[in-house]
């Protein structure tokens, strides 16, 4: 595939990514295809890689502002990614605890929610019909 070009549809497959991401990965600055006169946007093969990367780098928890600033300074084909130099680690251990700190409010709202259960599992069976009217809207 050296030096072929490829559309849209065929980068979606290649990727697996959908064809509504990669226009939105273009948005963001992420993607920089080619025009051609026609207006379609046409692919190099490398752009396959940059596409892999945005992917892992979106499910290690990274949002498309900070992939545009750190995807340039990372290594590798896309299927693994490594930093290209020391200086983005800082970055890359501040996304963490922002990340960490996301992981532990989830966790506090699941220990809120499991006070909630377990309180009303204390309950006696209740009719299904007294829910809906203990839940219906005064008039």
């Amino acid at each position: 595939m050296v030096g072929r070009r490829m559309r849209i549809g065929e980068l979606s497959r290649l990727t697996g990514a959908s064809v509504r991401s990669l226009r939105y990965y273009e948005e963001q600055g992420l993607l920089r295809p080619l025009r051609r006169p026609s207006g379609y946007r046409e692919y190099r093969p490398e752009d396959a890689a940059t596409v892999r990367g945005i992917r892992l780098l979106l499910g290690a928890g990274l949002g498309t502002a900070t992939i545009g600033e750190l995807l340039p300074c990372m290594t590798g084909d896309g299927e693994a990614l490594a930093p290209a130099c020391s200086a983005m680690l800082s970055d890359l251990h501040r996304e963490r605890v922002r990340l960490s700190e996301a992981a532990e409010e989830l966790l506090a709202a699941r220990d809120r929610l499991d006070a909630i259960i377990e309180a009303g599992s204390r309950l006696d069976p209740v009719d299904p019909a007294e829910c809906d009217v203990i839940a219906a809207p005064a008039r």
